[in-house]
């Protein structure tokens, strides 16, 4: 190649790849997967998706992807797919399989950046079904800084069993989960377990509650790295078919407009992101996945960051787990638009940022209406005077059992205090056993431990032990603490990615069962209550326990891996 051939801006990457005489082995291979003359000319976008038969959050992925294409090629793109791995949480919880959910978002992440970077795309759309799926696409495109944009592949609609005629009742994979603890306490018979079973998943899309999935839909379309409303649609609708055709357009307008990942993704855009999540009642992997997104995109991020912001944000939005509506209710008064309005207007979100779109978030604001009234119109959204909780249900503690910090998710609904006698299982399995079998009583502290990053390894969600808490009916009267994390489904009085890990020399690995132990979401505590000379003797003799893999992607994670209150990232320590 010349040293002064000219390159498109438009093709900075592309133009590498295929410009010139001796490029002419690449358009070979290039020609025979379809391209022609004209395609050489044009900028090269890929659409990295992860569709499967695995899932239902993601098995409609193929056709969004199709979708995608369509808007990149009718933009005068080219476009170029190829497909990621995804893992679904709902079927691999409770087993030694989820432990390789968390490391699926690094696995992906290096995915997409190792094939769009080695067959230079000029840009990205990115397609994600499962909650991992979305932040491992995030990273990537931080990392890469190519215009890009995100595609939700969107939630699915709730389930009923035959028996409610009315629909009054709208199942999802909790309530599977929570029937597990029902059937086991008695309050449900086998014949009740299969209807929940056989009618809570109808059909495609992501976990219909404030799970992670569409907390962090919601996140990346107030961060701006979506289109308006793309976290907010059904996965079978017309209406997500066409955000699919305009993606694959406005990474084109990014293009020519010169836009990339990074002029959006600022440390304003975060604050926004936090701001209408923590409003709309999101998961504790919020953090663990923002943390890890600004990590890659270089922007400054920190913990306590969520703490400090979480005292001026309200809880407004009723929705699961702990409220009563799905995501499809949401959709159907406006999705999370005019709540973003809402906290725009009252000084609460940053309306200079930009977005995908080409407008700021304040331009991409200026049409949308309120709610209807509450509660006669909608009670989904609260009123600004009326909320929840007048501060953010998730909490970062620290204290004696958490010197670098604890996430809890607690609303306020099973109470703001607990103390407790700790009840201490060496992992998930153990726990779920004694909670399902009765062990498990009114005061008891669950502690289950050596389910960290390093620990697990791979950070397993609790939702079958939470869930089975609650099918048990023990809700209010039990706590539960891990080093491991929680799904978006669980809800109760649950507080995870405690730092140190186990693994790490942790405090957490010191707690005996008999211990007291209390949590104050109010301080922001968690206490290991024993003398502090007794403290400091059980960490002198600690010994964390070795590794439990040694070979493969696990035992490479567990190497790599940084502390959960670092976001879990694998490549900060390098």
């Amino acid at each position: 190649m010349s040293a002064d051939k000219p390159k498109s801006t438009l093709r900075k990457y592309s133009s590498v790849v295929v410009d010139g005489n001796d490029r002419a082995p690449a358009r070979s291979m290039l020609r025979a997967v379809g391209f022609t003359d004209d395609d050489f000319k044009k900028p090269q976008i890929a659409v990295a998706s992860s569709p499967s038969d695995m899932t239902p959050c993601n098995v409609h992925l193929g056709e969004l992807s199709d979708c995608a294409r369509k808007g990149v090629a009718d933009a005068g793109g080219k476009p170029v797919y190829f497909n990621t791995i995804t893992v679904t949480d709902g079927i691999s919880m409770g087993t030694k399989g989820m432990r390789y959910s968390l490391v699926s978002r690094e696995v992906i992440a290096d995915s997409i950046e190792t094939a769009v970077a080695a067959e230079g795309f000029d840009g990205l759309v990115a397609i994600g079904g499962c909650d991992k799926n979305m932040p491992g696409a995030m990273i990537a495109i931080a990392r890469l800084n190519r215009a890009a944009v995100f595609i939700y592949g969107s939630t699915i609609l709730p389930g009923f069993t035959a028996a409610d005629c009315d629909q009054e009742k709208p199942l999802d994979i909790v309530s599977v989960f929570e029937a597990v603890g029902k059937y086991a306490k008695g309050e449900l018979d086998e014949a009740g377990l299969k209807a929940v079973e056989e009618s809570a998943i109808p059909g495609p899309g992501s976990c219909g509650g404030m799970y992670t999935a569409n907390t962090m839909a919601s996140a990346i379309e107030a961060l701006g790295m979506s289109l308006p409303n793309s976290s907010a649609q059904l996965a079978i609708s017309e209406d997500k078919r066409l955000d699919c055709e305009r993606a694959g357009a406005a990474v084109m307008a990014m293009l020519e407009k010169g836009i990339t990942p990074r002029d959006i993704m600022t440390r304003e855009a975060f604050e926004n992101a936090i701001v209408t999540c923590l409003a709309l009642g999101g998961s504790t992997n919020l953090i663990l996945h923002l943390l890890a997104i600004a990590h890659a995109a270089e922007v400054p991020l920190t913990l306590n960051d969520f703490k400090e912001i979480g005292e001026r944000v309200p809880l407004l939005a009723d929705l699961k787990p702990f409220g009563k509506y799905n995501m499809s209710h949401l959709i159907r008064v406006g999705g999370i638009r005019p709540l973003m309005k809402m906290l725009l207007d009252r000084g609460m979100l940053h309306g200079d940022c930009l977005t995908v779109s080409g407008e700021t978030l304040a331009e991409s604001l200026n049409d949308v209406g309120p709610y209807g009234e509450y509660p006669t119109e909608q009670d989904i959204i609260r009123p600004w005077d009326q909320p929840i909780k007048p501060e953010t249900h998730l909490r970062v503690l620290h204290g004696n059992l958490a010197p670098t910090g604890a996430v809890g998710k607690i609303t306020g609904k099973e109470g703001l205090y607990f103390k407790g006698t700790a009840k201490v299982y060496e992992g998930e399995e153990d726990a779920l056993i004694g909670i399902l079998d009765g062990n498990v009583v009114k005061g008891d502290v669950v502690v289950i431990r050596n389910e960290g990053p390093v620990g697990g390894p791979g950070m397993r969600e609790m939702l079958s032990p939470t869930s089975a808490v609650a099918g048990r009916g023990l809700i209010k009267d039990v706590a539960l603490i891990t080093d491991g994390r929680f799904s978006g489904g669980s809800h109760g009085f649950d507080v995870g990615h405690i730092t140190p890990e186990a693994a790490n020399g942790g405090p957490i690995g010191i707690v005996n069962s008999g211990d007291i132990i209390e949590i104050d979401a109010v301080k922001n505590t968690i206490s290991l209550l024993i003398p502090d000379d007794e403290y400091q003797s059980r960490m002198a003799a600690y010994e964390p326990r070795p590794p439990t893999e040694t070979r493969g992607v696990l035992a490479k994670y567990a190497k790599l891996v940084a502390s959960a209150s670092e976001g879990a990232v694998t490549d900060k320590n390098l």
